[in-house]
């Protein structure tokens, strides 16, 4: 054999070996994994919100806020606005997403200067017609020598006249420092949750039935606590999540899946097994698989969860970060990694390897994926 022929055996034999080695990225799927159709909706402490498209993670727009540093992100119903608080909790403002800028702003105070009286808005909700919000906070009046702190009410506010409609009265009576609020498809009901899940009926806010989720769920197993965040992979009114729980037997605390029917003040629940410190819940597009993050210093890993065999799948160690935010892309293809810290890791979701590291430029404060139309 020549030496012409003997190097391009060699070749030839190098080729076939990484043909046939492949990295497991490759190994997984037929295609490259990729992120679907959806948009981030990225909010960092400046005064614009970041649009990126998913497909590529590559940023397609900026909207400049009226309020200065965003707050809390909450969606219309229809998908179509984005109702967002400043970091001041002092105004809320409407976004038009199609559009990509600031349509209105309004705030519940009067000033700041000595004298003026001022509303912390700590948590709100619009209903599914966009006509109100329900805002809960406090007053705080400015005085030269100190600030009055009022009691925390709930405004109804009218978000086209820019008028405040009512004051709602505490369910039961009891005043709170937190709540949330979550209306029904129709916006018939309104869902009150705090130490319990209070419903009122959205006329004159009447209690019209009560889910006790203080109470135990099975003697000996102590309070069980659901999780009412909402997913786009889930159906409207159901929530499913990791919750914890005494086993009484051996009196020790057991990690499992609830999946909640609001409507029908009904729980299905099992185990996992012991109580770990895994956090993050985010389901996949279907909602027959989820992932979970398990986290404490010095070891990071992801969970694989198969929610109809009801059994952890996989587990796959990662470098992580202290404090982490986890969700899936909009095709299930991709996990997202983000906050606390200006970057979002992209892992492929059944090698788990990570593919990139996206930069936005800041320290994250909102975070929204939000599907494309197409969306599984």
């Amino acid at each position: 054999m020549n030496r012409l022929s003997l190097s391009v055996a060699i070749l030839l034999l190098v080729a076939v070996f990484f043909a046939t080695w492949a990295p497991l990225a490759a190994q997984g799927r037929a295609t490259a994994p990729s992120g679907g159709n959806g948009t981030f909706y990225i909010s960092t402490y400046t005064d614009q919100i970041q649009v990126l498209e998913e497909r590529t993670r590559t940023v397609i727009g900026r909207i400049q806020t009226q309020n200065g540093i965003p707050g809390r992100f909450v969606l219309s119903a229809d998908r179509e606005r984005l109702y967002v608080s400043d970091a001041t909790m002092l105004h809320i403002e409407t976004i038009d997403l199609a559009e990509r800028r600031s349509i209105d702003t309004f705030t519940l105070g009067e000033g700041e200067g000595e004298g003026g009286e001022q509303f912390r808005i700590r948590s709100f909700a619009v209903d599914p017609q966009e006509t109100y919000a329900l805002i809960l906070g406090k007053t705080r009046i400015k005085h030269i020598d100190r600030f009055e702190i009022g009691p925390s009410i709930i405004i109804r506010y009218d978000l086209r006249r820019h008028e405040i409609m009512d004051t709602i009265p505490w369910p039961g009576g009891h005043e709170r420092e937190n709540a949330s609020f979550m209306f029904s498809p129709d916006g018939s009901l309104v869902y009150f949750s705090a130490e319990d899940m209070i419903v009122l009926e959205s006329e004159n806010f009447t209690e019209v039935d009560r889910w006790e989720i203080s109470q135990e769920l099975e003697p000996g197993l102590g309070q069980v606590r659901p999780s009412f965040t909402a997913s786009y992979f889930e159906e409207p009114g159901f929530f499913t999540g990791l919750v914890r729980i005494t086993d009484p037997i051996n009196n020790r605390r057991m990690m499992g899946i609830a999946r909640v029917d609001l409507a029908e003040k009904n729980m299905e629940f099992y185990t996992l097994g012991p109580n770990v410190p895994v956090r993050r819940f985010t389901l996949a597009p279907g909602g027959r698989k989820a992932w979970a993050l398990y986290s404490e210093v010095g070891r990071y890993e992801f969970w694989a969860i198969d929610l109809e065999e009801r059994r952890v799948t996989h587990r796959e160690i990662i470098e992580g970060r202290p404090r982490m935010g986890l969700a899936a892309s909009t095709n299930g293809e991709l996990l997202y990694v983000h906050v606390a810290g200006n970057t979002i890791d992209v892992y492929d979701s059944e090698t788990y390897e990570l593919l990139e590291t996206v930069d936005v430029g800041g320290d994250m404060r909102g975070f929204l994926l939000l599907p494309g139309p197409d969306a599984p």
